[in-house]
């Protein structure tokens, strides 16, 4: 029994030994990229942008040069948002790419010249093709067409002077032959939607201007033989996303004019969205919506207002399992959607994975609001329980009061209602849905009324007083964050977080007349000027964190829970920031500078503010964003250091859009424009720069010449949560 003992530990030294000097040779020897599988370095590789790999990585070594080429990485191939990527190198790819690639992405890439844009018939394999936003007149779209006859799926532009009598004959069998269609009209023209005779998928962006650059106003007439549009045999999805103007609007109605005489059997998805609270009314509304509902197998439907009424809604949904649903700024279908939703009213309601409740209430936005108003939580707590699977939810432009009172415990706060949606992954909330009352500090300084004798010899209140420091317990009462900790506590993997406060308007123009018209007067709701730094600070319980936009929050004073925030959450990458605090004077600027400088993986910052000085030290502070590849600062009254400006563009060599749109001169405005301009256009195509003054008559169209994927960023602020799927927002 002894021997056999010791025969074990002898061998189990042996083991340890063994083991150890395996440990002493593996530390020893240096293992590198050489030593890796083909199967771990095509994965590695499958992260690196297609312009690194063929310009860089190839050149590296025989191995790297052979898996560079291999199939599963060249397939399907995506040239948007590398902007590095001039005219040479994207000829280059493309060369080297002909023979391999079958999707193929150019979206977004204004900056290539259209003979470029020419070299891609050399794809010849190619089955999905997107050039939106390239430069692409009728005769290039028909030599590109006709050389890729096995074409799919296209995106593209239809611009000014498109005229679909210049395409081939080859090129319209192309057409013939395209299941799937996504255009950008910039002006009025049915496109080449009537050469597509077996649509599956048909999207559309309305993006034209009632006025022309003149000033002549834009009739919607198409031209004859336009008017030959297909009654959409084959359609199962329909997206139309309008831009403001009555003119997107019209076409809008011509292209849906054969839904009135007929609806595609399989029609699955059905998504219209128009901006402002009065879109053109639809006749054919409510019969879409009943053929809709008789067949079952409805995934997403969005409309406007005024299209649908409660019948008409709960015949679409009747029996479906939708994964989608919008219902912004349609107040009278508020029970309707909740009775659906909760009580039977669609098959499976845990299918849906996107809702856009934004701006769902009661009553019209020109009434009074009340207190049934209000969302309620026990309402969303069995929304939370009944459609567990949400995953993007959009409740921007409601209102919740929590009443801090005694027999109210935390459990009756929305917040935690919200907090039982534990797959949130991104959420639009207004700012009162995250106080836990009224502030009394703010109470006592409303309701305190002065004689007007005194008015004249008041002295000005301070502005700026902080209520939060990192570490330690707020200096205002009401300013408790109890309900924010519950919702932050059950939906931890939030990667976009809105938090917009009621009333809130961008000065940017572009959308600001119909957004004026949809949204609340300033200041109707006290239980915003709750949520402060506190709350913010609190946000560092999202580390997954990647895009965050605060927007019209008054009782933000200092800042400081921006810098423990950003402290934490390492990865962001979008931040949007708008009017926080006081609109009379920029009280947070020392913590902005220190939150920036903590940003290192910031890509996209938006800043509008009414007195927003762009000085040396901030342009400093942005400079440790070394990633930031899109800036845009919106000030009324700011001001702006033209050589700090230019000291941080050369500095942060990613950067591509630089949009500035504040006070000063239109001289200094141009000549700083034109400097950067001259200094950076040659190492970056993509440059875009516009500096202008904001409140000058000629800034509309300005804005107009802006590349619309650039313009996209600059008008942050409608919300990018619960969007339908294959739709960029506006």
């Amino acid at each position: 029994m002894s021997g056999a003992m010791r025969g074990i530990s002898e061998d189990m030294d042996r083991q340890i030994v063994q083991a150890v000097f395996d440990e002493d040779t593996m530390s020893s020897t240096s293992v590198g990229m050489s030593d890796l599988s083909d199967e771990i370095l095509l994965c590695i590789l499958r992260h690196v942008p297609v312009c690194d790999l063929v310009r860089n990585v190839a050149n590296v070594c025989h191995k790297l040069h052979t898996l560079c080429h291999d199939k599963t990485l060249l397939t399907n191939v995506s040239l948007s948002e590398e902007y590095l990527a001039d005219d040479l190198l994207v000829r280059h790819i493309l060369k080297q790419l002909a023979n391999h690639v079958q999707s193929l992405s150019l979206n977004g890439c204004y900056w290539l010249c259209g003979s470029t844009v020419e070299l891609l018939a050399r794809c010849r394999g190619v089955t999905h093709l997107d050039v939106t936003g390239c430069r692409l007149t009728s005769l290039r779209l028909s030599r590109l067409l006709s050389s890729l006859s096995l074409l799919r799926s296209l995106a593209f532009d239809v611009t000014p002077g498109f005229n679909s009598a210049q395409l081939s004959s080859e090129a319209v069998d192309s057409l013939s032959r395209l299941s799937e269609l996504r255009q950008t009209l910039l002006t009025p023209s049915y496109g080449v939607v009537p050469c597509c005779a077996q649509l599956r998928k048909l999207m559309l962006q309305f993006d034209i201007s009632d006025v022309t650059r003149e000033g002549i106003g834009v009739c919607c007439q198409l031209m004859m033989g336009q008017s030959s549009v297909p009654h959409y045999q084959q359609l199962e999805e329909f997206t139309a996303r309008l831009a403001p103007g009555e003119v997107n609007q019209t076409l809008l109605l011509l292209y849906l004019a054969v839904f009135s005489v007929h609806v595609p059997k399989g029609l699955k998805v059905f998504l219209v969205s128009i901006p402002g609270p009065n879109p053109a009314h639809w006749p054919a509304a409510p019969s879409l919506a009943q053929s809709l509902g008789q067949r079952g197998d409805l995934e997403a439907l969005q409309l406007p207002r005024s299209w649908l009424d409660s019948l008409s809604l709960k015949r679409a949904l009747e029996g479906n399992s939708p994964k989608h649903l919008s219902f912004s700024r349609c107040p009278a279908l508020w029970p309707q959607v909740f009775q659906s939703l909760l009580e039977g009213g669609v098959k499976d309601a845990t299918q849906l994975t996107s809702l856009n409740l934004s701006g769902i209430n009661k009553v019209l936005y020109s009434e009074c609001r009340s207190v049934e108003d209000q969302l309620v939580p026990d309402t969303m707590s069995r929304l939370a329980v009944g459609c567990s699977n949400i995953k993007h939810l959009n409740l921007m432009h409601t209102h919740y009061h929590h009443e801090n009172s005694p027999g109210l415990g935390a459990e009756t706060h929305l917040c935690a209602s919200l907090a039982k949606l534990t797959h949130l992954r991104s959420l639009t909330l207004p700012a009162c849905a995250l106080s836990d009352g009224l502030n009394t500090l703010q109470i006592s300084t409303n309701n305190t009324s002065h004689s007007p004798l005194f008015l004249g010899l008041k002295k000005t209140p301070r502005v700026g007083l902080q209520n939060y420091k990192p570490n330690s317990e707020s200096s205002l009462s009401g300013d408790s964050t109890s309900g924010l900790t519950l919702l932050l506590a059950g939906c931890p993997f939030l990667e976009t977080l809105e938090l917009i406060g009621p009333g809130f308007v961008s000065a940017l123009p572009r959308l600001e007349p119909c957004t004026r018209a949809s949204v609340e007067p300033r200041g109707m709701c006290a239980w915003a000027r709750g949520v402060g730094d506190a709350h913010l600070a609190a946000l560092e319980a999202l580390p997954r964190l990647r895009r965050l936009t605060l927007a019209g929050l008054p009782g933000v004073l200092k800042g400081t829970g921006l810098i423990q925030l950003t402290r934490q959450c390492k990865d962001l990458q979008v931040l949007s920031l708008a009017n926080m605090g006081s609109l009379k004077t920029m009280n947070y600027t020392p913590a902005l500078l220190d939150t920036l400088k903590q940003c290192t993986q910031l890509q996209e910052l938006r800043l509008e503010q009414p007195y927003l000085n762009a000085n040396t030290s901030f342009f400093e502070a942005l400079s440790c964003c070394s990633r930031l590849q899109r800036l845009c600062l919106i000030s009324r009254s700011g001001t702006f250091d033209p050589s700090a400006a230019e000291t941080f563009m050369e500095r942060c060599c990613h950067v591509i859009m630089c949009h500035m749109f504040m006070g000063g001169t239109l001289v200094a405005c141009r000549t700083l424009q034109k400097a950067l301009l001259d200094r950076f256009s040659v190492e970056r195509s993509a440059l875009s720069v516009v500096i202008y003054p904001l409140q000058h008559e000629d800034l509309p169209s300005v804005i107009r010449d802006i590349p619309l994927t650039l313009l996209d960023r600059i008008t942050l602020f409608q919300s990018h949560v619960a969007q339908p799927p294959h739709s960029s927002p506006l």
